[in-house]
């Protein structure tokens, strides 16, 4: 699949939440969102102030562990690449 519109929530929204991380270096979602799309990217440093334990951050997904393993091994072709 090449289309992330096609894709079900969450995995869309964790995909597109990656992508603003990637470009801008923000994002307006939700904790668990920022929390998921970081741990797409591998970057801890994107975790919110709020978790910057990363096992903390890790626990608070609960089942979205399952969503973030699935999308670094099935769509990572649509996350951009990192502009620096």
């Amino acid at each position: 699949m090449n289309d992330i519109n096609q894709l079900e929530w969450p995995l869309d929204k964790i995909i597109n939440t990656a992508n603003e991380l990637q470009s801008r270096g923000a994002s307006g979602a939700s904790t668990s969102e920022r929390i998921a799309a970081a741990f797409v990217l591998n970057k801890q440093d994107l975790l919110p102030d709020s978790y910057p334990i990363m096992i903390e951050a890790w626990e608070r997904l609960n089942e979205w562990q399952t969503h973030v393993k699935f999308i670094r091994e099935n769509y990572m072709h649509l996350i951009i690449k990192n502009p620096g």
